[in-house]
């Protein structure tokens, strides 16, 4: 994608937006979808090369988890362009409002990969293809068209330039979607307003039960000629029985709707111009013409580039040409989502399917992939771009406020919550937020962290308070749950701490530390427990499935207690053996058989039983930092950099899951990671690049150099703070966050000298008691 270039080079000597590669990741993990959004845009237009269903007759269908994204780069063909995507998750949804150009017979049928021809999609090479921030363009190679698209935050902007001479098409088909089923599709509603603009509908029951998606559609160039066929039909059709609505009919409903528009043969390309809005046609159209009018399609371009070069200006670096593709690709994903979520006007549908207005100079947002997120890339907004964090909160706080459960969203978008993984998490990145002071009401806030930990018939949690953990036999991932809620009860005793609530604290204090419930005092391990308090026979803390852990398994959770290392390392035998185990779990290989069922864990997500590809063992190789180790941290920091993240198409080593696995990679490569979020600490590793210069604020920077750094020269020797020397294993965010110089001596053999004791020591609730 770049032009070859010397190495040592900095990132604003060309535009940081040109190392930005969307197709990083894009083969079978990762899930990333290559085409054209602007940072955060709840559009995100892309092509879609297969529509596997997510069941057929209610039997799940393996091969739709390739498509989460929609797009599958070793597919031979394309089905058409969509406008709403998830990035990198490992569940989907969405896939709304798809296009296709085609010329010749009109086909409104799909067709195979195989037999493309017996429907509209088109063979495309990976020759004829380019994807940039901003942009994406294709060559159909059937059809003879050229492909362009650009977006804005809420419209989708295309231009397709047809062979001359032929007759020219468009498909929009209302039936297809991401881990689509028959009946995902409640109704499907188009009005063809005149012959340039067409609005509409659509309402889907998926991961989002029920999602509302509206468009208005309007064309360079006059129809010449439409017409629908609803591959559903109703028994029932009343007094729409009269009407032949297949031809030049101008309102078509049904569950099953595609249409064609042509336009004749004219030798113009086609510009197509398609703005979502979850409130409205008119706020649509709206948006339509408030985002696009008067603009070409070339300054559409050049503004959605703008605004990614805005983006990711945040960051300069200096490193070799694949290093930088990596470190700006990060950056992107974590700008895709949380996603806008409202119309210009501030009006959006909230999760109680009413439509509010958010306050004015606040912008809603949507897709919360909490699981995943709250670990790096919450806290990575909080240090980068504080303003936008405060409104993603306070988006978290109104979806509590609409919630008949009363809770932080789990896993939430499109106005629906989707319930998706364990913990309530929404806890910690409100918490952060809080802690880091970014503008939301702390008294709101702390109601909104204990109503959603005091959700007794949310996944056990009131057997969890009961018996202090969740059983087993109640969960079948009842250990990793209490895991997690222990980790989200600190979270509220930290900030009930810090607001002066002596007694709410002392009651999370105690439930922070039910994390012990779950570990076996013979072994040290974490392992499934009973309701009657005895172990779950037969214990394999190898195998990830049935053990009493989700997407895991004990090696790995039994490393799960980012709020209490200390209290973790005691369970464990003390200092030797935690190093010991720690060490097993990055060098001992596990067997396929234990995770062969598991679609997030995979062998290249794996070093040793160590699972970056998934979130959960993110936090654990900072762990050495507690130890009399401390500088494995910064050996296996480097080695999960240089293995598992690689400039090209198949470049991550599991789902990106909004944006988590970068925003690791992000913070990694500065030299600390957030291990606890919702404590003011970043525990130190070890900076990836020679030079790094982070806006942390309105003209503030923090600069980070590590001149001699490599892979070679991985080890830390000194960390100077501004001049002087630093000798604790953590900074502050008040370190950090008014900007300053960080400096770190690396060299190839590790400092085993360099230990930390005291207060020198990261945070651990145990030193409290």
């Amino acid at each position: 994608m770049l032009a070859a270039s010397a190495t040592g080079i900095r990132a604003q000597e060309r535009a940081a937006v040109d190392y930005v590669d969307p197709f990083i990741g894009t083969r079978s993990m990762g899930h990333v979808f290559p085409g054209a959004c602007v940072p955060h845009g709840i559009v995100q237009l892309s092509p879609d090369t297969e529509m596997v269903p997510h069941n057929i007759d209610g039997a799940y269908v393996p091969d739709t988890y390739r498509y989460c994204a929609g797009y599958q780069y070793d597919d031979p063909t394309i089905v058409g362009f969509s406008h709403t995507h998830l990035s990198g998750t490992g569940h989907s949804d969405l896939g709304d409002i798809l296009l296709m150009p085609t010329v010749g017979e009109v086909q409104l049928d799909r067709g195979t990969a195989e037999n493309p021809e017996t429907g509209y999609r088109s063979r495309f090479s990976h020759d004829r293809e380019r994807a940039c921030a901003g942009y994406y363009e294709v060559m159909l190679d059937d059809y003879g068209i050229r492909a362009q698209l650009t977006a804005t935050e809420r419209v989708g902007v295309h231009r397709y330039t047809y062979p001359e001479g032929r007759e020219q098409h468009l498909i929009l088909d209302l039936t297809h979607g991401i881990y689509n089923y028959e009946g995902k599709v409640r109704w499907a509603q188009v009005r063809v307003e005149n012959d340039t603009l067409v609005t509409g509908y659509r309402i889907t029951s998926g991961w989002a039960r029920t999602n509302y998606t509206y468009f208005a559609m309007s064309f360079s160039r006059p129809i010449r000629n439409y017409g629908a066929v609803d591959k559903a039909p109703l028994d029932y059709r009343g007094g729409w029985g009269k009407f032949d609505t297949s031809h030049n009919f101008p309102e078509i409903g049904g569950c099953g709707i595609v249409m064609h528009f042509d336009f004749g043969d004219d030798p113009a390309p086609l510009e197509v111009r398609v703005a979502l809005s979850a409130v409205g046609t008119q706020g649509a159209r709206a948006n339509l013409e408030a985002e696009t009018a008067g603009r070409t399609f070339d300054e559409l371009v050049a503004e959605a580039r703008g605004r990614w070069s805005d983006e990711m200006a945040l960051i300069e670096a200096e490193g070799d040409e694949g290093a930088l593709r990596m470190l700006y690709t990060s950056l992107y994903h974590t700008m895709i989502n949380p996603s806008v979520y409202q119309d210009l006007d501030g009006r959006y549908r909230g999760l109680d399917h009413e439509i509010h207005e958010a306050e004015e100079g606040r912008t809603n947002y949507t897709i919360f992939s909490v699981w995943d997120t709250y670990r790096a890339l919450h806290p990575l907004f909080n240090l980068i771009c504080p303003e936008r964090s405060r409104d993603i909160v306070a988006s978290m706080l109104d979806h509590y406020r609409q919630s008949v459960h009363h809770i932080l969203p789990v896993w939430s978008h499109m106005a629906n919550e989707n319930w998706c993984m364990i913990g309530y998490h929404g806890v910690s990145v409100v918490g952060d937020a809080l802690d880091k002071g970014i503008g939301i009401d702390r008294r709101t806030a702390l109601e909104a962290m204990v109503r959603s930990a005091n959700c007794d018939y949310y996944d056990a949690t009131g057997v969890y308070k009961r018996l202090g953990y969740v059983p087993y036999d109640v969960k079948s991932t009842g250990s990793s749950m209490t895991l997690e809620y222990a980790y989200d009860d600190w979270v509220i005793y930290d900030a009930a701490r810090k607001a002066g609530d002596t007694a709410l604290a002392e009651e999370y204090r105690q439930r922070a530390l039910n994390y012990r419930n779950v570990f076996d005092p013979e072994t040290g391990f974490a392992r499934g427990r009973m309701s009657d308090g005895s172990w779950k026979p037969d214990p394999n803390r190898y195998d990830t499935h049935g053990q009493g852990f989700i997407e895991g398994n004990s090696w790995n959770y039994s490393m799960y207690v980012p709020h209490d290392p200390d209290g973790l390392i005691g369970l464990m035998g003390g200092d030797r053996q935690f190093v010991a185990r720690l060490d097993s779990l990055f060098t001992e290989y596990l067997p396929d058989r234990y995770f062969a069922q598991t679609e997030d864990v995979t062998r290249e997500g794996l070093l040793g039983m160590y699972v970056h590809g998934n979130e959960p063992s993110h936090h654990v190789p900072y762990l050495y930092m507690w130890t009399s180790q401390p500088w494995k941290t910064q050996y296996w920091v480097r080695e999960i950099m240089d293995r598992m993240y690689r400039p090209v198409i198949d470049g991550l080593c599991g789902n990106d899951d909004c944006g988590q696995m970068s925003a690791w990679y992000i913070f990694t490569a500065m030299g600390f990671y957030p291990v606890c979020p919702g404590s003011d600490q970043y525990v130190l590793g070890a900076p990836y690049f020679p030079y790094m210069k982070v806006r942390v604020g309105e003209g503030r920077y923090l600069e980070i150099r590590a001149p001699k750094v490599s892979s070679k020269n991985r080890y830390v020797h000194g960390v100077r703070l501004n001049g002087k020397p630093w000798t604790k294993a953590y900074l502050t965010y008040s370190d950090l966050c008014g900007g300053g110089v960080l400096e770190f001596d690396m060299r190839p053999t590790p400092d085993k000298r360099r230990r930390f004791t005291g207060d020198e020591r990261p945070y651990s609730l145990s030193r409290e008691l």
